[in-house]
């Protein structure tokens, strides 16, 4: 049975995975997803952990945005149809690099693990920049972010049980000591999501604004917080678009559960910005009256 709180995938894997396939990330604290080192560690890196997503009381969680990068970057693709149209070539920035001497037009991804991180300044970076590219001509492009959610506490005991786990044995694996960091939702997500939203409307490069790409349970936190948002059916520089996924049912030794995709929803950036300052979950400033009165009489 399984404990009410527990690690899901480890380097993509079940825990339990004994295979060479998945045994052999553990070795090497390799990412499955984008073939490159893990970015789940300690504090100075001495181990990787490789935590993809974990469980709690019923629920699996994608904890790490790599997660999300499955099927060769399905998820990105997705963006880039929508966006674009279904009928041009996307190609990750070796890709690319590669081709670029062909007189076609494309899609270019650019991110952490496609050329490099878009940075802007010293304090604000994009996840990824999807280019149309005409000949090597910059045409327009969008912007997209790419969410999971913090954890707080942590699952050291469960993993090392893990990661002596042998096939068949009965030990008993201890309970993940994980939580999750939900105020990062409102404390830094959301703002992020605003400012990068308004950078991109003022580009005259950027025709379909910003992409939100997350875990539905994350954004199911979003819609707690905002509220119903109104829909608009067509991407334009002042929208945000929205992507959710999670992950499919288990399956066997040495396979990946799949990434499924749940929902699209696309709103203004406007009305998100305005319903996040004013939304329905805004405590009443009589609520904050009373909490100081009660602390100024307490003895």
């Amino acid at each position: 049975m399984k404990n009410h709180r527990d690690l899901t995938e480890l380097f993509g894997y079940s825990p339990t995975d004994t295979s060479l396939e998945a045994r052999s990330l553990w070795n090497m604290g390799a990412c499955p997803f984008t073939k490159t080192k893990c970015i789940k560690h300690n504090h100075d890196q001495s181990i990787i952990y490789g935590t993809c997503s974990v469980h709690s009381f019923g629920k699996d969680v994608i904890i790490c945005p790599f997660r999300l990068y499955a099927e060769n970057y399905m998820s990105l693709r997705r963006v880039s149809e929508d966006a674009f149209g279904s009928n041009l070539p996307f190609y990750l920035f070796k890709e690319y690099v590669a081709k670029r001497a062909e007189p076609q037009t494309c899609i270019v991804a650019l991110g952490q693990t496609s050329g490099w991180e878009v940075k802007i300044g010293n304090s604000m970076s994009m996840d990824w920049i999807l280019a149309k590219v005409d000949k090597g001509t910059l045409q327009e492009y969008v912007g997209v972010e790419v969410q999971s959610i913090d954890i707080t506490g942590n699952y050291r005991d469960a993993w090392h049980a893990y990661k002596n786990y042998k096939e068949g044995s009965k030990q008993v694996i201890p309970s993940s000591a994980h939580g999750y960091n939900w105020a990062n939702v409102h404390k830094r997500i959301i703002p992020q999501l605003i400012r990068k939203g308004l950078m991109l409307s003022r580009s005259e490069y950027v025709k379909r604004g910003l992409y939100f790409i997350a875990p539905d349970i994350v954004y199911q936190k979003f819609e707690d917080i905002l509220g119903n948002l109104s829909p608009v059916m067509k991407a334009t520089n002042e929208t945000i678009s929205v992507h959710t996924y999670s992950l499919g049912a288990e399956k066997g030794r040495a396979q990946h559960r799949d990434l499924v995709f749940e929902r699209q929803l696309r709103f203004t950036l406007k009305e998100f910005s305005e319903k996040f300052i004013s939304g329905p979950n805004l405590p009443s400033s009589d609520v904050l009256d009373g909490l100081i009165k009660k602390m100024l009489t307490i003895s």
